[in-house]
Parts: structure tokens; C-alpha cells; sequence
């Protein structure tokens, strides 16, 4: 009797560890949503976490390599990161489409060789000033990646300076050219002022299509992204919107300003209590609160604690804690 148990224990500790050993996406295969949740295979929330690259130019730029994509996994153990891909500013997608296509592509193919999720984000505050432009970009990455359950399209990064009517018009534009191409995978859809406005996307959301989620974002020490902010996406929860956290920083809503420990554990739990899925911002060795990485940081990852600003040593710590 003794041997048949240690025989079954041992079985068990090798399923364990072959669960442990597979990728994000093999554990978790094609996400939809359902019940007000972006849930995996199994029907439960994935609760991935990760980072966010920053603008794919300026200083940011230059860690858009595959190596870096593999480094995040291998040693932050992220399952999810997000290529941020500038659209209006000097040398961005609307002057240089070929280059940032590129960026994207390179960051996009080595995330799902290693079995990450992958959002592939339109970085740009006035997308309906843009929505040819949009809309031809994402008809091509739904023709590349359909199917592929690692890409998730996140539409419009941060609406500024309109209304809900016009992100919803954008984004249903935007999703029917998607569409008609990839008939499944997650469609991430913006809200007003800086994808805070969740509650007023929840009171009159998109309908007709399936697997829409919307973005949430904060900065966990900014003195404005506190108790009315969580109320705000409490009550878009409550009403059964499919939030996903795409960005997010330690410090305040410029990138700079104070990182303060104790409210950002705050909107972590949050964030955790609420089995959200989320992306930090961001890759970057800019002089500045939320950046993952010091001055002249190695392009190519293999970065040592010296390498990692209090944010990264910070973001690197819980992203190997949760994820493990």
C-alpha cells in the first residue's frame, strides 16, 4: 500500500511540475470573454501579469529586440507584455510605417515563440484623427496573427480630449476591420480621459461582438489615481465590464514624480483581489520614476540589479513572486 502511495504522490508532483514548466499559453490556450471576465480555457482568469515596452521610439526604442522579450520571461517571468507601438510624434507610425511595423513584428514573433501573451498596442492619445491609418494597421495584424492565441489588440491607448461617443464610433470601425479577419481573439477597447473613464464605457458599452474588454489605467502614488479612481472601475466591474490593466506605474501620471510604496502595494492588491490581468509601465532607461531600467541598461536583457531602477527592482520582485 506504502509503494502504490509514494507512486501516485510522485505522480502528482509530476503533473505539478509539468504544469509549472509550460508556458502562458499552453496553460491557459485561447482567452475570451465571458460572464464580465476575460477568463482561459478553463473558464477562469488568467491573471497575467507583465511589462509594457515603452513608446517605440525616443529611448525606449532601442530595447525592441527579441533578446529583451526572452529576458522578461526567463528572468522577470512575465506572461504578458505589451509593444507600444508611438503613432503621431516625429518618427512614429504615420511617418515611418515600415519601421515601427517592424518593431512590432520582431517584439510580437519572439513573444509567441516563448508562449507570452501579447498585446499589440495602437500608442496614440487621438486615434480618431487616425482611424484610416488604424484601421489599415490592425486589417494587417488581424491577417498576420489570426488565430493565434497569443495577440491580443489593444485599439486605442489612451483617449485624452474626447467623449465616449467618439472612442465608441473609433472602436467599432476599428473591430469590424479586425473581424473580418480574426473572428476571436481579445479586442481591447479605450475610455475617455486617459482610460480612467470606465464607468461611463460600462453604462454604454459595445455590443455586437464578441471578446471586447476595455483598458484601465492608473498610477499607483499620483495624489489623483486614488480612492475615486478604484471606485470608478469598481463600479464598471460591477456592471460587468471586462477590464484589462494594460498600463500602469509606480509613480504619477507624467512617469516621474514620487513612487510610494504603500499605495502602490494598495492598487497591486486591487488589482489582485479583482483577478485583473496587467501590464507596468515600462521598458526604458529614461531618467524617470516608472522606468524598468537604468542609463545605458544592455539592449539585449541580461540585466543585473544594478541595471534596474527602484521601479524595476520593485516590478521584477512581484512579477517572480505572482507568476511563480
Amino acid at each position: 500500500m506504502r509503494s502504490i502511495l509514494v507512486f501516485f504522490a510522485a505522480i502528482g508532483i509530476f503533473h505539478v511540475s509539468v504544469a509549472q514548466n509550460l508556458s502562458p499559453v499552453a496553460r491557459n490556450g485561447a482567452l475570451k470573454v465571458d460572464g464580465g471576465k476575460i477568463v482561459n480555457q478553463q473558464g477562469v482568469a488568467p491573471r497575467l501579469r507583465g511589462i509594457s515596452f515603452s513608446w517605440s521610439l525616443w529611448q525606449g526604442r532601442k530595447y525592441y529586440t527579441p533578446a529583451v522579450v526572452n529576458w522578461l520571461g526567463n528572468d522577470f517571468k512575465v506572461s504578458i507584455i505589451r509593444a507600444a507601438m508611438g503613432v503621431q510624434p516625429d518618427s512614429g507610425y504615420l511617418q515611418q510605417p515600415k519601421e515601427q511595423k517592424k518593431l512590432i513584428v520582431s517584439v510580437v514573433d519572439q513573444a509567441i515563440k516563448d508562449g507570452m501573451y501579447v498585446l499589440i498596442d495602437w500608442h496614440d492619445h487621438n486615434s480618431n484623427l487616425h482611424t484610416e491609418q488604424a484601421k489599415a494597421f490592425f486589417k494587417q495584424m488581424a491577417q498576420k496573427y489570426k488565430g493565434v492565441p497569443n495577440v491580443i489588440y489593444e485599439i486605442w491607448n489612451e483617449p485624452a480630449a474626447t467623449d465616449w461617443a467618439t472612442v465608441k464610433s473609433y472602436a467599432l470601425q476599428v473591430i469590424t476591420v479586425i473581424r473580418q479577419y480574426d473572428k476571436d481573439n481579445i479586442i481591447v477597447v479605450g475610455s475617455p480621459h486617459w482610460d480612467q473613464d470606465v464607468d461611463v464605457a460600462a453604462a454604454d458599452p459595445i455590443k455586437g461582438f464578441n471578446n471586447i474588454a476595455y483598458s484601465f489605467h492608473f498610477y499607483a502614488s499620483d495624489p489623483y489615481h486614488q480612492d475615486a479612481l478604484r471606485a470608478k472601475a469598481d463600479k464598471a466591474i460591477k456592471l460587468g465590464l471586462p477590464l484589462i490593466i494594460t498600463e500602469w506605474g509606480v509613480g504619477e501620471a507624467n512617469g516621474d514624480g514620487k513612487f510610494d510604496l504603500e499605495k502602490t502595494n494598495t492598487w497591486l492588491k486591487w488589482m489582485e483581489d479583482n483577478q485583473l490581468s496587467w501590464a507596468n509601465w515600462n521598458i526604458t532607461d529614461k531618467h524617470e520614476t516608472t522606468a524598468i531600467l537604468q542609463k545605458d541598461a544592455p539592449v539585449n536583457g541580461g540585466w543585473t540589479p544594478a541595471n534596474l531602477t527602484p521601479a524595476g527592482a520593485y516590478i521584477r520582485n512581484e512579477l517572480r513572486d505572482l507568476n511563480k
